[in-house]
């Protein structure tokens, strides 16, 4: 095997120089304005955002840290480490939406610093800054961080495992090790059983590669399993101990049968193959425009004999990985954020093999074409987007975007189908951010080839990672902007205008349609055929609350003495308008409406 490596690819401890200093303050400046600036709008928004926040809430109201609970129903799909995170939020910041995102900025944040370190280590100090850069600005580590999902946790703990144990192989110190197995039960306490098997392939294929294997007794293989089980395991049995028929419903039900595409209730989709693989390179954009530099590196490695060198090593733990986490839910069911653990991985070769090029003593060429295909498509973007800008411009502003948009909610089963609802005249309440994306799209391409074509790589780079993260604060504003059609949060504050102890509030469908409605109350919402999806298996339990209706009760309680308010989604209001003709409306919001019986 070669010995002589080029200074960017020799193994070295993280030594931090002035320059790194400063660019890596620049990166934490790019990471405030796009992260912590979002933390605190828009409102939760219904379905997935709400409901994990609302699940957080009622354990810190009650003190249950074991069983989550959902307007009072057993809610026992999820592994509880996200609803810790934000019970705690919620002790020290109280009850809101800066609370609600902090875990999910945090986990970036590490995400951030991890690249930083590691790739500092692999593949030197621009590798490491680029790392972070691309992590802070990457498309897919923004949009799925919008929710609160723990799936940005889960990367954070998955890779930090397979951080410390090839180091451990490197350093021969236990305490890694001892890292390594405590952050794989962090991550079995974060998203599951999955997280077992992404490590543990992961580590199997790369030690059979290496022949890393014939050191299995360095390995700590014991003491490491008892650790992980002492700190993943008693949740898992007081739930079940809590909880009868909590280990079917959360092994089998939620980890075998929904893998194989069979869980009950169907409440989730599966994004056709090929549309599967190439929005990756939309989640990882614009990084992933210089994707052909990374798999060049393949081809230099497999021309060495064996992977010896940290660097060398580092990429094929990484290709391993993220490997692995894609063909998985290729098979799997998926949404578009399942597999969000491969983005660092592949951040990580990016910025090494963007580096690369840039000290190389060639021209060069690869990285100022692809500059100038990023450009292309950017520009194109940002030409059509001011297009649109232009043909709108006599369209009169839309303080409530939802009446501009054409609804699908029926088909809003995979996490950006929200897409598929804008429309023509959406622009005109989006003229802020549509002129920002404009500057992102067209002005900073533009600085980047210019910079590339004059050599000056560095400043390049820099200037794409300024570009998108403009765009991304544009993205921002744009989400706040969707804030009434996306959250029921103003419909909320109507209900409290008028609610009175002893009247009731509904919602008529499945919770998620207004689940933002019962954060911002903070009380119990009957639900009229809402035993659906995530209802089903604790409505099942005999101590559940009475919160499950018809449209024959809804029609009794509706002629009742008690003072009704009932949420209705756009997708019901002519089901409900004729099954309760007389009705009064306290509040409308972006097609959902709030009746009452009374006025």
């Amino acid at each position: 095997m070669t010995t002589t490596a080029s200074p960017i690819l020799v193994e070295k401890p993280v030594q931090a120089s002035q320059r790194t200093l400063r660019a890596m303050m620049a990166a934490l400046v790019l990471f405030a304005l796009v992260y912590v600036g979002s933390m605190f709008s828009p409102p939760l928004l219904d379905d997935a955002d709400a409901t994990h926040a609302e699940a957080a809430r009622e354990m810190y109201a009650h003190h249950d840290y074991v069983t989550l609970k959902i307007n009072g129903v057993r809610y026992l799909e999820k592994a509880p480490f996200l609803y810790w995170a934000d019970a705690i939020g919620y002790h020290i910041f109280g009850v809101g939406e800066f609370a609600s995102r902090l875990p999910n900025v945090l986990a970036i944040l590490g995400l951030m610093l991890l690249a930083w370190r590691w790739g500092t280590r692999a593949f030197g100090d621009r590798a490491g800054i680029y790392g972070a850069v691309f992590v802070t600005t990457g498309a897919g580590f923004y949009l799925f961080t919008r929710i609160s999902i723990p799936d940005s946790i889960l990367s954070l703990f998955l890779a930090s495992s397979l951080y410390f144990f090839l180091t451990a192989l490197e350093d021969r110190k236990t305490w890694r090790w001892y890292a390594g197995y405590a952050t794989v039960a962090l991550a079995v306490l974060t998203k599951g059983l999955v997280a077992l098997v992404f490590v543990g392939a992961t580590a199997f294929l790369f030690v059979a590669i290496t022949g890393e294997w014939r050191r299995w007794r360095d390995f700590r293989l014991g003491t490491g399993l008892v650790l992980l089980f002492a700190i993943a395991a008693p949740w898992h049995i007081l739930a079940g101990v809590r909880n009868h028929g909590f280990f079917w419903f959360y092994f089998i039900n939620e980890h075998v049968l929904r893998f194989l595409g069979k869980r009950y209730p169907k409440d989730y989709n599966k994004l056709p193959a090929g549309l599967y693989w190439v929005l990756h390179l939309v989640w990882l954009f614009p990084w992933s425009m210089y994707l052909p530099l990374a798999l060049r590196d393949v081809r230099r490695d497999l021309s060495e004999k064996s992977p010896g060198r940290f660097a060398q090593r580092t990429r094929l733990m990484c290709w391993i990985f993220a490997g692995i986490v894609l063909v998985f839910f290729a098979f799997s069911t998926n949404q578009e954020y399942y597999t969000f653990p491969a983005y660092l991985p592949l951040m990580m070769l990016l910025a090494a093999a963007i580096a690369r090029e840039e000290r190389a003593e060639t021209k060069r060429k690869w990285l100022i074409w692809t500059t100038a295909a990023f450009a292309a498509i950017a520009i194109t973007a940002g030409i059509a987007l001011l297009m649109g800008l232009w043909m709108s411009r006599n369209i009169p502003f839309v303080p409530d975007i939802g009446t501009v948009l054409s609804h699908n909610l029926n088909d809003d089963t995979l996490s950006m189908s929200h897409i598929l609802d804008l429309s023509g005249n959406s622009l005109a309440a989006l003229r802020l951010p549509s002129i920002l994306a404009v500057v992102a799209l067209i002005v900073f391409p533009l600085l980047a080839l210019a910079l590339r074509v004059r050599k000056k790589h560095y400043g390049a780079t820099w200037a794409t990672a300024a570009g998108m993260a403009l765009f991304l604060v544009a993205a921002h504003v744009a989400l706040v902007r969707f804030g009434p059609y996306m959250s029921s949060r103003d419909l909320a504050r109507a209900i409290q205008q008028h609610d009175e102890p002893g009247d009731r509030v509904m919602i008529y469908g499945d919770q998620a349609f207004g689940s933002s409605l019962l954060f911002y109350l903070e009380r119990p919402i009957e639900l009229v055929n809402g035993r659906t999806t995530s209802m089903w298996f604790g409505s099942t339990f005999p101590d559940a609350p009475h919160i499950f209706l018809d449209d024959a009760a809804l029609q009794q309680a509706w002629s009742g003495s008690s003072r009704v308010f009932l949420f209705v989604p756009p997708q019901h209001v002519k089901k409900v308008d004729e099954l309760l003709p007389q009705h009064y409306q306290i509040a409308e919001e972006s097609g959902k409406v709030v009746y009452s019986n009374r006025q």
